[in-house]
């Protein structure tokens, strides 16, 4: 059971990285906050499973406040969109 969840954390991270690089590289605003809540998503999977394999009930308490965090970084995305007009989608299909 220890090496499943070991080979499934390793999986996560590499899924971290290539989220990583997305927010990097864009192309536009919605598909970065879009990345970035693939982070947050997964880095709160990491953290759940790092608790049952380490036996540590408090990380669950870490992966609460990053899920937390996460929830209220999209609504700040969404509310900051809906005041500039900027919806993301417009501008990659201009860009096209």
């Amino acid at each position: 059971m220890m090496t499943l969840s070991l080979v499934v954390i390793a999986s996560l991270i590499i899924l971290l990285i290539v989220g990583t690089v997305r927010v990097v590289k864009g192309p536009t605003a919605a598909d970065r906050m879009l990345a970035a809540m693939l982070i947050g998503t997964t880095s709160v999977a990491v953290v759940v499973l790092l608790a049952l394999v380490l036996t540590r009930p408090m990380l669950v308490d870490v992966a609460l406040v990053l899920a937390a965090l996460a929830a209220v970084a999209m609504v700040a995305f969404t509310q900051d969109s809906e005041r500039s007009g900027d919806s993301g989608a417009d501008s990659h299909a201009a860009s096209q």
